[in-house]
């Protein structure tokens, strides 16, 4: 059958359409996105404004248009940080339900860690063994950890690139101060999590899932030896850490010149840059490795394992 994924992100509107079957790959046929950067909408008392509201329904609107031309016959619809932590979230709920004729899951922090890190399971396999997750999005940054399929341990905090860059990192290009009191709050926020993951073994594999981390690794990573391509890239620490003068120091309009920074996240890269590297070094990580899964496909995946046991 023919699945759809509607991923109503802090950052972007993403529909996923995939073939998928019980006990098979889901192969994707297309993908569709629009470029909202909620966290712009909102307004002094956390509320999504009427601009970004407008915005996004049209968006979801559009993405049920191509949900219909390409004759998916169920459509996923989730909805994570900015749709969730909005003051005037139930509105904007009901709103999108409406264009979208159907209701909207709207996912929590710790659920939005177990979709992924099932996705990066199944494809990195049970032999992975211990695995660690990073996962950066508009509003949150996502970790989890452990053996199995669901994480023995999950978190989500408020160090989303758009998020942090909009607190910040409003100036362009942002300075070295400004950089540093994000690295001081994202270290502090993070300190309770290192803790409460310190029980866990040490992985066998620490992945990033996201777009921004993928963005990361082609500018500062490196292919893994044998295999070409993106799903095989490793982002080390310290690479890492070694751009981010650079990156602080360049205009937005320069940082898109540069290898993986797209327009579309060229503001928010050099937060999605101190934000990963932040947590890299407060969980004590010196590299991790991509994963081309992520969100959408855990969704798909565990819709299409529901279906193998009704």
């Amino acid at each position: 059958m023919r699945l759809g994924v509607l991923d109503i992100g802090s950052n972007t509107v993403h529909l996923l359409v995939a073939d998928a079957h019980p006990g098979g790959r889901p192969l994707a046929t297309s993908s569709t996105r629009t470029v909202l950067r909620l966290m712009r909408y909102l307004t002094a008392d956390g509320a999504i404004s009427e601009d970004g509201v407008t915005a996004l329904v049209d968006a979801v609107a559009r993405a049920r248009e191509v949900a219909r031309a390409e004759h998916v016959s169920e459509l996923l619809a989730t909805a994570t940080s900015a749709v969730r932590e909005a003051t005037n979230g139930p509105e904007v709920i009901a709103r999108i339900e409406a264009a979208l004729g159907q209701p909207l899951q709207v996912l929590g922090g710790e659920d939005e860690a177990r979709f992924t890190f099932l996705a990066v399971r199944r494809w990195f396999g049970w032999s992975a063994g211990q695995i660690m997750l990073f996962d950066i999005g508009g509003g949150s940054l996502e970790l989890a950890a452990g053996a199995d399929e669901l994480p023995e341990a999950a978190a989500s905090v408020p160090l989303g690139a758009g998020r942090m860059t909009i607190r910040f990192l409003p100036d362009d290009p942002p300075g070295e101060a400004a950089v540093e009191r994000l690295r001081a709050h994202a270290a502090q926020v993070l300190a309770p999590v290192a803790r409460e993951f310190s029980s866990q073994p040490r992985p066998d594999h620490v992945v990033g899932s996201s777009k921004a981390i993928r963005s990361l690794a082609k500018l500062a990573g490196y292919p893994v030896p044998g295999w070409s391509g993106i799903d095989r890239m490793v982002l080390p620490q310290a690479a890492l850490g070694s751009w981010i003068p650079r990156l602080a120091r360049l205009p937005a309009s320069a940082r898109q010149e540069l290898p993986g920074i797209t327009a579309d996240r060229t503001f928010q890269i050099v937060a999605g840059a101190v934000v990963l590297h932040t947590a890299m070094r407060v969980m004590d990580v010196d590299e991790l490795e991509v994963s081309p899964w992520a969100l959408r496909e855990g969704v798909l995946l565990r819709y299409i394992e529901n279906m193998a046991w009704t």
